[in-house]
């Protein structure tokens, strides 16, 4: 109740000051009229042309359009002479003096083609991103696809993951694990750049912190470029963050409810004038959720009576989450030629959690048994993030600088109490164990990045730069047991303190240029790897298995990942892609740490601190047309992972408990091949109905077997084969579907659909899903309303079958059960969207989102 409270009031107060400054805006909007034109050439209108009015008397007054794809623009001004220059790609630079005296339309403006080929025109080797209202939410680029989020209904008032479930070519399961074409290994990056905003393993919670009303755009980079670091071996997602590219004073401000139990609140404000602009973004929410488990293990190979033949268990885990966020920053140019820029950003996420599982244990010729572990436990998260930059233009052929360094800090608690009773009965005097469970992480990371290029006459360019990354990540686990009312003490193997340290410094360079209808860009990059790991238990005893302290364990690596990348021009819209690159998959820090969990004493995660990273090497052939109504991208591809990480999931008999405990271990086997037909399309079928698609088509052949110990029901050791030999075809599907019902109102239908998975050592179900959208715009565009529903049918669940030598194990997992949500948006005074062409920067240069605003 006084958490409802304190957000209560939280959001009172933004959804105040937001309203306030609106309606200030107003009054200061009042000073101006609105004027409307055309930029045009001999043969009619020039779409995206940008047109500066620079105010002769008042350079504050001064402001700036972007045509739509006819040439048309609407401006507000204030009276007076204006200085006007209208820049566009393939045109002659044009100026005109005018004077603006009412609101209407004025004479269009000619422009004059220059009579040459671009290198930053749509032909360009690596495209150009032109911003303008689209109907498309998702575009095909040579080097990665955008997707636009301002027009999904269904995740409207919802989070970053919410978000990510209806991004083509990505998946999510339902415990939050991302993956692209099959593979989990992503690489997450906030403007390009890795975040403490999604704390230290890119977990569900940091996905389920971002609100979805933050995010301008995802990129999805299957094959990143060489300026890209290698990390993530299934690509990588750059998350790019709001900043509002309007001048004058702009803001919205985005309210949520909905059920399971949720509350969001959200405001952006922008100030953009002259060769100053701040913005603000913050907000919170309040959300809870239920996971469901089920794990049913039938053992074989018995040979005595009385011994456990199976074990079922059975979880429920309902959480109370909130989070709180602020991300301010200015940008100031210094000249025409030198801009610097500075941000910050702080983020909290708490929860309780509060979840009960129960045990089953059946037995050949003896009693069933039955235990209940009741979990009750707590999380705080605080993230800072501080930024600086500086972009600096030495002429106006191209030739740039730009530098920057990020500051991070994220730091979680998780503490849990357990208790354990006999029979199912949550009572003290069938209390059989007790555990305390308390741990710390720090995370302190510094990125800094130089990036130069370079144009090499008419056509090409080079581009080169560094960047270094330091990572340094603390863990303080403390584990305290009691069995049957007796004094606490630490349990030793899992009461631990850790150092998980890395260092990576990298450079690259990359050439690109055109011969004829032929686009190439070559790139190299190097990557010096440097980790040390410190671990140290409690434990003493020599021959315990859970012995193992670690001194200054050091692994580097020096590592080179070219990438090529090929385009054929067959026509302006019609193109073909071949690229090939190179990535590394390092493992996580806690992946390296031995025994880092103990939540769950029957079902434990161990660490291997002997994992190296694995290998891939990644081709692409791929053909997009691209059509007013109509754009399709088929993508044939190939990646082919050496010492691929693989989990390891074996049991062993615990005499002291009379219970079989199951371990999960990740390990560096074998090779895993992947090879498919990735297919996206847009398709405007009438002009009330639209559909986004998404199907892969793909193979895979998994080898690799290895030997493990386990244990029989007695007790005794036995070594057996872990066998992940595989092959087999699967599909992931999904179909957004938009109704326009009229101008204002829009409903959207989505399916989804996973295909099953198959090797001798898992069996993983299919899965599917439907969502439901509504949207009604009202008060002339500056309100929205928007409904959802997502899962409609409650279908969304994992289910997955593991074969180990002595046993069956079936599990059940659903992460959030079907929800509702109702959401209002309401925007303050919007002005004239820029772009500014002097200061385009390449698509690979790690983009921070805008140009605009310094990177998160």
């Amino acid at each position: 109740m006084e958490r409802t409270e304190i957000v209560s009031v939280f959001q009172k107060k933004i959804f105040g000051l937001a309203l306030t400054i609106g309606a200030a805006s107003f009054i200061m909007a009042q000073q101006k009229v609105n004027i409307s034109g055309n930029v045009k050439d001999a043969n009619g209108g020039v779409g995206y042309a940008s047109i500066t009015f620079k105010n002769q008397q008042n350079s504050q007054l001064s402001d700036a359009a972007l045509a739509d794809v006819d040439g048309n623009y609407k401006i507000d001004l204030a009276p007076g002479n204006y200085d006007v220059s209208i820049e566009a790609v393939d045109y002659k630079k044009f100026t005109k003096t005018i004077r603006v005296e009412k609101a209407g339309a004025i004479s269009p403006f000619v422009i004059v083609s220059d009579g040459k080929a671009n290198l930053n025109n749509t032909t360009d080797i690596q495209g150009v991103v032109i911003t303008a209202t689209s109907t498309k939410p998702y575009k095909v680029e040579l080097d990665k696809k955008t997707y636009d989020p301002s027009q999904d209904i269904v995740s409207k008032g919802g989070s970053l993951q919410d978000v990510l479930t209806n991004v083509p070519s990505v998946s999510v399961d339902t415990d939050g694990t991302v993956s692209m074409r099959g593979s989990s290994n992503v690489r997450f990056l906030i403007n390009g750049k890795p975040s403490a905003l999604l704390g230290i393993d890119d977990g569900a919670n940091a996905l389920q912190s971002i609100p979805a009303d933050q995010i301008e755009k995802i990129e999805v980079i299957t094959n990143p470029s060489s300026k890209f670091e290698a990390s993530g071996t299934a690509g990588i997602l750059n998350i790019i963050l709001k900043k509002n590219k309007k001048t004058g004073f702009n803001g919205s401000v985005i309210g949520t409810l909905g059920y399971l139990p949720q509350t969001n609140l959200n405001t952006s404000l922008s100030w953009r004038k002259g060769n100053f602009s701040w913005f603000l973004n913050g907000g919170g929410g309040y959300r809870e959720s239920k996971n469901t488990n089920r794990i049913d293990t039938y053992y074989q190979n018995v040979t005595t009576d009385g011994n456990q033949t199976e074990s079922h268990q059975n979880s429920i885990t309902k959480s109370k989450n909130s989070n709180y966020n602020a991300t301010a920053g200015i940008v100031y140019d210094i000249n025409e030629k030198t801009s610097v820029n500075a941000s910050g950003t702080v983020r909290t996420f708490e929860s309780d959690n509060i979840g009960n599982v129960n045990y089953t244990y059946q037995y050949l010729n003896a009693i069933n048994t039955y235990k209940l572990r009741a979990n009750d436990g707590t999380n705080n998260n605080l993230a800072f993030q501080g930024d600086l930059g500086l972009d600096h233009k030495f002429d106006d052929k191209g030739q740039n600088l730009s530098l920057s360094l990020s500051l991070q800090r994220n730091r979680s608690n998780n503490d849990t109490d357990i208790n354990e009773y006999e029979n199912n009965i949550p009572d003290p005097n069938f209390l059989s164990l007790t555990n305390i469970i308390n741990q710390k992480t720090v995370n302190k990371n510094i990125v800094a990045k130089a990036d130069y290029e370079l144009p090499v006459g008419e056509i090409s360019k080079l581009e080169a730069g560094y960047r270094l990354d330091s990572n340094h990540n603390q863990y303080d686990n403390n584990v305290l047991e009691s069995i049957d009312n007796a004094p606490l003490s630490y349990v030793e193997g899992f009461t631990y303190n850790a150092d998980y340290k890395e260092l990576f410094n990298a450079f690259y360079i990359q050439f690109k240029s055109k011969i004829g209808k032929v686009g190439y860009q070559l790139g190299l990059r190097d990557e010096i790897s440097n980790v040390t790991v410190d671990y140290h238990n409690l434990v003493t005893d020599i021959d315990s298995p859970y012995y193992n302290p670690i001194d200054n364990k050091k692994k580097s690596y020096n590592n080179l990942f070219p990438t090529v990348f090929l385009s054929y021009e067959f026509t302006k819209d019609n193109l073909l892609l071949l690229n090939y690159t190179r990535r590394i998959d390092r493992p996580r820090g806690f992946f390296m740490i031995p025994n880092p969990n103990y939540n769950d004493n029957q079902n434990i995660f161990d660490g291997n601190i002997d994992l190296n990273p694995s290998y891939v090497d990644s081709y692409e052939v791929g053909y997009s047309i691209s059509k007013k109504k109509f754009t399709i991208n088929p993508t044939l591809y190939y990646r082919h992972q050496a010492d691929d990480v693989k989990m390891l999931v074996y049991n062993r008999y615990d005499i002291n408990r009379d219970l079989i405990i199951f371990h999960t271990k990740p390990i560096n086997l074998g090779t895993d091949d992947k090879y498919g037909l990735d297919l996206n399309f847009n398709w405007d079928a009438t002009s009330w109905l639209k559909f986004m698609g998404n199907l892969d088509l793909f193979g895979y052949n998994t080898k690799g077997s290895t030997l493990y110990e386990t244990t029989d029901l007695q007790g005794n050791k036995i070594t057996d084969i872990a066998n992940f030999n595989g092959t087999g075809f699967s599909t992931r599907s999904r179909l957004t579907s938009t109704f326009k019902i009229d101008k204002t109102l829009n409903l959207q239908v989505q399916g989804f659909y996973r295909g099953g998975q198959k090797t001798q050592f898992e069996n993983r179900k299919e899965m599917y899903a439907v969502n439901f959208g509504a949207s009604k715009t009202i008060w002339s565009g500056n309100g929205i309303i928007a409904f959802n529903i997502q899962d409609v049918f409650n279908t969304r669940a994992m289910q997955r079958t593991n074969y180990t030598a002595n046993s069956i194990r079936d599990s059940y997992m659903q992460w959030q059960p079907r929800q509702f949500a109702l959401s209002f948006t309401y925007k303050f005074k919007q002005g004239e969207k820029v772009e500014q062409p002097k200061r385009k920067k390449d698509i690979n240069a790690n983009d921070n989102g805008g140009d605009e605003q310094g990177p998160m």
